[in-house]
């Protein structure tokens, strides 16, 4: 396995390089899906800034996409427990996150 190393009790090692746990900044998502994937875009929009440019690109099987909805849901009741709601403010500014129907 590529970075990846399987212990002698099952457990996944995953190696997480510097420049990929600086992270990347994105305000935006879109979400497209065909029968067979789902295709998570994550932007950055600026302010003033006539374009918006892709950060990163995600993949999913729709399994995997549909167990990345329960661990956020998981992680943001965990979150709002400690911290309280999450208050959604206005976003007239910036368009929502958003989930497109249709073949990618």
């Amino acid at each position: 396995m590529d970075n990846q190393e399987i212990n002698n009790n099952g457990q996944i090692q995953i190696e997480l390089k510097e420049d990929v746990a600086q992270g990347t900044y994105a305000n935006l998502a879109i979400i497209t899906h065909s029968s067979s994937e789902f295709i998570l875009d994550f932007i950055k929009m600026l302010p003033g800034m006539p374009k918006a440019s892709v950060q990163s690109r995600i993949v999913l099987v729709p399994e995997h996409a549909k167990r990345l909805l329960r661990a956020l849901e998981e992680n943001i009741e965990k979150y709002e427990r400690a911290f309280g709601p999450i208050r959604m403010k206005d976003e007239m500014d910036f368009p929502p996150l958003t989930n497109v129907k249709g073949e990618a």
